[in-house]
């Protein structure tokens, strides 16, 4: 299974902290945001992960990062979106990395507790169709929410007014390659955006989109001020209670 992380956009939501940056590389405790997204699919036992960002920031990615050995990675790769045009559009700049092969695709802000690791080899196991990811929130009017019928997602409907759950779609997703396929057949949505909701609602109608529920915390920490905020203390907290913590990475210094 391929890794792609997506780190475009402008970052509106984190502005004036995001005017010189990308939201990505700003600092979630001791570490930049970025290595979440990272280490949760290293922790997974994914090591051929693409990175997709945009902006005038993209080359400070490869400056942090660089070849991705310091993260036991037997591959990084980079592309780059010249356009915000949505999730599903980042995602298809991908295709040729993930060359067939299955993909697990992660929001680069998202800040995950879980242990990944035993639903991709459920996934692999599989070997098609599509899954994702959900936790109960306070405020699912910000997020994709899942229409549940008989423990099943029958709809998802982007950012509702009055939500029928309070079961957000979290910012990790599994395809397989069929994905592409489908983001070629979207159009913009109405936010002139190729919605990973439609991608996601074309696997419910062919009944092969499965879920599971997240136990640990979770933080979506490019939502806003407070979302950066709440996940820099809720990460400082778990690192100093447990220094042995997966989330507990150090990339060497080349200058010291």
């Amino acid at each position: 299974m391929k890794g792609v992380i997506l780190a475009g956009g402008l970052g509106t939501r984190l502005y004036p902290l995001t005017k010189i940056t990308n939201k990505h590389l700003l600092p979630v405790y001791d570490k930049p945001m970025i290595y979440y997204p990272l280490l949760t699919l290293v922790k997974a036992g994914i090591k051929d992960i693409m990175i997709i960002t945009g902006g005038n920031n993209a080359g400070d990615f490869l400056r942090l990062l660089g070849n991705g050995n310091a993260f036991g990675l037997k591959n990084l790769q980079y592309s780059y979106q010249e356009r915000e045009l949505g999730i599903a559009h980042a995602l298809k700049l991908a295709e040729h990395f993930v060359e067939g092969d299955l993909c697990m695709v992660l929001l680069g802000d998202n800040i995950v507790e879980d242990d990944l690791a035993p639903a991709v080899k459920e996934f692999e196991k599989k070997g098609e169709g599509a899954k994702v990811f959900l936790k109960e929130v306070e405020n699912p009017c910000d997020y994709g929410v899942a229409v549940m019928e008989d423990n099943k997602i029958i709809k998802i409907i982007e950012k509702p007014e009055s939500p029928p759950t309070n079961y957000a779609i979290t910012g990790i997703y599994m395809y397989d390659s069929r994905v592409f396929q489908f983001i070629d057949s979207l159009k913009p949505s109405s936010r002139g955006e190729y919605e990973i909701t439609d991608v996601n609602n074309l696997y419910i109608e062919r009944g092969e989109l499965e879920y599971e529920v997240l136990d640990g915390w979770w933080g979506d920490a490019g939502a806003s001020i407070d979302a950066l905020l709440e996940s820099n203390i809720y990460v400082a907290k778990k690192i100093k209670r447990n220094p042995e913590h997966w989330w507990n990475f150090r990339q060497k210094n080349n200058g010291d």
